[in-house]
């Protein structure tokens, strides 16, 4: 004789803390899962990585000059993304970072001036802080558009006011630190402050950008479970 079939009962799966049921498959979990901003930004070796060459320019330039200070800042960027390469760690930020410093470097070389090596990221600061409050104006923002696009996500949360709301919140935020990014630092650059710009630079970077994304996973959490229990239990038309 056969034995009768036992009904499945729901289990608790003791790494997520959620209940899975046996009848389905387990959901799979990517490596960024739970991942803080700090960490997907390259966590605080990307923070070490791009303070470095901004330290080394400012230090060269004080004991230096302006050219052999350009010189350790490239070197120190060449040094880091070849120490990533032999590591084995993504390779895609450090050459971001060593053109960074490349272009930074030979904007220092035209005007003359250890100040103009943080000209191109104050100005960049600038633009980039209209860009993200034009997005708002035209009911498009940018902080959804992005994450959508970056983690694979349809632009459904578009039509639903709400959800456009929280990443109206979360594209303010990043507008905000860009805005904030490029009154201090002008101000020192008009100041010729090169060694307190230097600290601006680093201070505001990582650091604040990393707190305006904790907005940006808000706004995505919140969107998320909007759209999710919109799709579990529909809107039921009048009659």
């Amino acid at each position: 004789m056969t034995e009768p079939v036992r009904p499945t009962r729901p289990v608790t799966d003791s790494a997520t803390r959620q209940v899975v049921d046996p009848a389905e498959p387990h959901p799979t979990t990517t490596p960024e899962a739970g991942q803080t901003p700090l960490e997907q930004m390259g966590g605080a070796a990307g923070l070490v990585y791009t303070m470095l060459p901004i330290v080394a320019f400012v230090l060269a330039n004080a004991s230096l000059g302006l050219m052999p200070a350009i010189g350790t800042a490239v070197a120190v960027a060449l040094a880091l993304s070849a120490l990533r390469l032999v590591r084995k760690e993504p390779v895609q930020p450090a050459l971001s970072g060593l053109f960074g410093v490349a272009v930074a470097s030979f904007v220092a070389w035209k005007t003359g001036s250890a100040k103009g090596f943080f000209l191109l990221g104050i100005w960049s600061n600038l633009l980039l802080g209209g860009v993200f409050l034009l997005s708002v104006l035209v009911r498009r923002p940018l902080a959804g558009i992005i994450w959508g696009a970056l983690n694979g996500t349809a632009a459904t949360w578009l039509k639903d006011k709400p959800s456009r709301r929280y990443y109206d919140i979360a594209t303010l935020a990043l507008t905000g630190v860009f805005a904030a990014r490029f009154v201090v630092q002008q101000w020192l650059y008009e100041e010729n402050a090169t060694g307190w710009l230097a600290f601006a630079k680093i201070a505001m970077g990582y650091p604040l950008l990393a707190l305006a994304l904790l907005v940006v996973v808000w706004a995505a959490r919140s969107s998320g479970r909007r759209l999710k229990a919109q799709a579990t239990h529909p809107p039921v038309a009048d009659a």
